[in-house]
């Protein structure tokens, strides 16, 4: 009998199909005949469907980190790392419920790091930009 699970693996949805061994049954002979390892890669259909956006790792925010007020997706990253900001500048645009929430510099300086990309689904609270 066959069963389909979800599993996440870095942070990547799929979809499994997985036989269950049945005491008995003809793939039970064979899997008793002796162990081996199973290609995995095989049973893995493509990532889910494109409207279940990937979910970019979260990251603790620290000192001169930008977080996102809400929960959402990212639509448009505005900055690149090295880039100097001005508090006010516009660094990331986040679309959640169909709304669009601009995400704009609280500090003055240079851009270390880009926590996101588009399509990245984010946590409220979560690191998007890191700003020295």
């Amino acid at each position: 009998m066959w069963k389909k699970f979800r599993i996440t693996v870095d942070g990547k949805p799929y979809t499994v199909t997985v036989e269950e061994i049945v005491e008995g049954s003809a793939a039970s002979a064979l899997s008793s005949a002796g162990t081996g390892t199973v290609n995995a890669a095989a049973a893995i259909n493509p990532p889910m469907a494109p409207e279940q956006a990937p979910t970019a790792q979260p990251v603790t925010a620290g000192a001169g980190d930008v977080t996102s007020p809400v929960g959402g997706v990212v639509k448009e990253v505005k900055v690149s790392i090295g880039q100097q900001v001005k508090e006010g500048d516009l660094l990331v645009v986040l679309e959640a419920m169909k709304m669009k929430t601009n995400i704009f510099s609280n500090l003055t300086g240079k851009v270390d790091v880009v926590y996101v990309k588009p399509g990245d689904a984010v946590d409220s609270g979560q690191a998007l930009v890191s700003i020295s």
